[in-house]
């Protein structure tokens, strides 16, 4: 891309990513151990800290990037994480890991794995000891992974977008389809791959222009145009009969309920707005979802949990807005009214999650999109690169972005209204802010201002506790401001908390109960009706307890199945 992050140049084929095996002893060993990658990757071999780092400054200079560095876990020339340190000076976006040899694996873990939760390299494994470990090589090939959906121009293609500069709009459609697991790239028109597209779309034809799976040519007014060309009209989707099971939003909860339900044999229907994964999907790692050691990017989790719902049956059907919920009477099952048609369930899980909030800070709300995004917005970390950026927000999701923005950005500023992070943020995303130099935390800050000629330039904060405002340069503003419910569609049946949250089990008032006693815990106030994940009141707002939830709404399912 060009130093402009607000224009779009034609790309080019990018040379091979490069691996830096670096090792006083066994290099040769480890490129052997690294052979099946050398169709697709450079490999490079380095003895030393200091050599590994003129090699990556080499592979810069020459054009190309460094995807992974693999390191022995004692180098000649400092220590290993000193070593991490030092490329990632030169190649921020890298991952890093230490392959150590059987001799030193066991001694030289304690020391090393409180770096790996510091953030300061990604996986401790052990080097090895013959042909075919695939447990080694699956951990590499994940690293990999991460790093080419988050990092590199995709290879593969499946959506081609066309547009003459980076406005909001191109940039919320790339930002879809990355969570949506569809690589797309940017063509100017007047590229060659801008003029093939042209060539199939109207003469006079406005941009974006954005060429979909089905081989049309669409000129996308809305993120939901993409959407539709890509998984029909509202009338194509239909379902005649009533199903065991609506679940309304694919967020981690959404889909917990999916996956359990349709492995029980329920038919299950599954309904999202957006994109699938909901605000869990732009995470750009999670390192704290159990079973996964070196961590998932919300996408990634997002969609095995849909291709695993899929696989026991579910329908989902993405794009579509829940206009209301028909409260089913006398037996008759529950109706969803979307914008595409109803469904009739005989039992509705909302799992709708949440939005963050507003800003309300109106000359910055004006360039959302041209530096102003709100959530984590992984396509725009791309953009970011040599640009000092501000991140609001101090919860999970706000230190995920701050960490995953430091791979472009020049620096990136965390601020928060509180005294600390400590006390809505994990400790581990706290000590990996803490050991990243160029991660700074400003408590009791606020943006009260900002603005820009046509795109973000500057901010104005303002210390809360003295009212002292400063202005700061900034090329990009991210917003993660907490939560705000989306359920004006439910009826007035479904009693909600004054945040407009939905309430379950014993958080029902008291007169609302019935015989006396309250709804199960996942239960709202409309029989048949459940609620899991962010939207329900009192939730944990975690990933790993939305999906928890939704997974233990389904036998609640069951017993309201069984007892009609």
């Amino acid at each position: 891309m060009s130093d402009d992050p607000a224009t779009v140049v034609p790309l080019q084929h990018p040379t091979a990513p490069t691996i830096v095996l670096v090792s006083g002893t066994r290099a040769d060993e480890l490129r052997e151990h690294f052979g099946r990658y050398e169709r697709e990757y450079d490999l490079r071999t380095a003895t030393s800290c200091a050599e590994a780092e003129e090699v990556a400054a080499r592979v810069r200079a020459e054009g190309g990037t460094v995807a992974l560095f693999v390191a022995e876990s004692v180098l000649p020339d400092c220590h290993v994480l000193e070593a991490f340190g030092r490329w990632r000076t030169v190649v921020p976006t890298a991952r890093r890991m230490i392959a150590a040899h059987w001799e030193r694996f066991i001694p030289d873990g304690p020391g090393l794995r409180a770096g790996m939760a510091a953030g300061k390299y990604d996986a401790y494994l052990l080097m090895p000891r013959g042909t075919r470990d695939e447990e080694f090589h699956h951990a590499v090939t994940d690293l990999l992974s991460d790093w080419g959906s988050t990092v590199a121009d995709p290879e593969v293609v499946s959506v081609t977008i066309v547009a003459p500069e980076q406005d909001g709009l191109t940039l919320a459609i790339r930002d879809y389809l990355d969570r949506m697991g569809m690589p797309s790239r940017v063509y100017h028109p007047d590229s060659e791959g801008g003029r093939h597209v042209r060539a199939l779309a109207r003469p006079d034809a406005a941009y974006p222009l954005v060429h979909a799976l089905n081989g049309e040519v669409v000129e996308a007014r809305s993120v939901r145009d993409v959407a539709l060309s890509v998984y029909g009209a509202p009338g194509d989707v239909a379902v005649d009969e009533v199903v065991d099971l609506v679940v309304v939003g694919a967020g981690p909860a959404g889909l917990g309920a999916a996956v359990y339900a349709a492995s029980e044999g329920l038919s299950t229907v599954v309904l999202e707005a957006e994109a699938i994964g909901g605000q869990a999907g732009t995470s750009s790692m999670i390192r704290n979802y159990l079973g996964f050691p070196r961590g998932i990017s919300g996408m990634r989790l997002s969609q095995r949990a849909r291709n695993q719902a899929l696989r026991f049956g579910t329908q989902f059907f993405t794009g579509w807005s829940v206009e209301a919920l028909l409260p089913g009477v006398d037996g008759e099952p529950h109706v969803v009214r979307t914008e595409a048609g109803e469904v009739r369930a005989r039992a509705v899980v909302v799992s709708t999650g949440v939005a963050y909030r507003k800003l309300r800070v109106e000359p910055l709300e004006e360039l959302v999109g041209r530096g102003v995004h709100y959530g984590a917005a992984l396509t725009a970390a791309r953009e970011m690169e040599g640009q000092d950026v501000y991140v609001v927000g101090g919860g999970n999701s706000a230190g995920q972005a701050a960490v995953h923005l430091s791979r472009f950005a020049r620096s990136v500023t965390v601020l928060v209204r509180r005294p600390s992070l400590a006390e809505t943020m994990s400790q581990y995303l706290v000590g990996e802010i803490d050991h990243n130099p160029r991660i700074a935390v400003r408590t009791c800050t606020a943006v009260v201002d900002g603005g820009g000629a046509g795109r973000l330039e500057r901010l104005t904060l303002e210390d809360t506790r003295s009212g002292a405002r400063e202005e700061v340069a900034a090329g990009g503003l991210f917003l993660l401001l907490g939560a705000e419910p989306h359920c004006e569609w439910l009826p007035a049946e479904v009693e909600r908390d004054a945040q407009g949250f939905v309430l379950t089990g014993r958080d029902v008032p008291r007169e609302r109960w019935t015989d006396g006693l309250p709804p199960a815990d996942l239960a709202t106030t409309l029989p048949g009706v459940f609620a899991a994940g962010d939207i329900r009141s009192g939730s944990m707002k975690r990933v790993a307890a939305a999906s928890g939830e939704g997974a233990s709404v389904v036998p609640l399912v069951h017993r309201w199945l069984t007892g009609r």
